[in-house]
């Protein structure tokens, strides 16, 4: 996915995440002290709640897996040439910034892309970044499915050749407390320091 067709994709992100803050999706619970968050704060919206998806080894996942931990979960694909190597990159420096706290962080790549992105290639693209981080991969029809509940963009854009395809796709991340409720939206291009501060935040709650 190229810049112009990413920067997009995180105005078109930017507009219902800001609709949902607008309607007080974003707000603490009556008598919860509020937090300050880099990310758009989400908590309490309707969606984005969990996924039955299988992984790179055919185990069946969900978010109850990974109770204990903060969650940030990003689609994409393998082949992408910018949005999604620098997103596991920064991903993989925000685990080792979080120092001891590092390993009760688990990142969830879900690709947009199960035509090409076959368990041997995610297993080989996630080792590249670091080896806890799990992919998961929907049939097509899961993730119709899933695209929807997350409200995430995705569509193929035809190469030179039937194999060379691109795919665009949404690039902001969704972060999830250790209970596994859904309570940050971070955009691309935000940068590890400001991620590293949310999830610190995060699992000092």
């Amino acid at each position: 996915m190229n810049k112009r067709n990413a920067l997009r994709l995180m105005a078109a992100g930017a507009g219902w995440v800001g609709a949902a803050a607008a309607l007080g999706l974003g707000l603490a619970g009556c008598g919860e002290t509020r937090q300050n968050f880099n990310a758009v704060d989400i908590t309490g919206a309707d969606y984005a709640k969990d996924f039955s998806l299988k992984d790179a080894d055919g185990k069946v996942r969900t978010m109850a897996d990974f109770k204990g931990k903060a969650v940030v979960l990003f689609f994409g694909y393998a082949q992408c040439p910018d949005v999604c190597p620098t997103t596991m990159t920064e991903m993989a420096q925000v685990k080792q910034q979080l120092g001891k706290d590092g390993d009760r962080l688990q990142v969830l790549f879900v690709t947009v892309d199960p035509a090409r992105d076959t368990a041997e290639v995610l297993k080989a693209y996630m080792g590249a970044f670091d080896p806890s981080f799990v992919a998961l991969i929907p049939t097509p029809d899961e993730l119709a499915a899933v695209a929807k509940d997350y409200k995430v963009y995705y569509k193929k854009v035809d190469g030179k050749t039937p194999t060379s395809y691109s795919m665009d796709h949404s690039a902001a991340s969704y972060v999830y407390d250790t209970q596994g409720r859904l309570r940050l939206y971070a955009r691309y291009g935000a940068g590890v320091p400001a991620m590293v501060s949310d999830l610190k935040t995060l699992l000092a709650s």
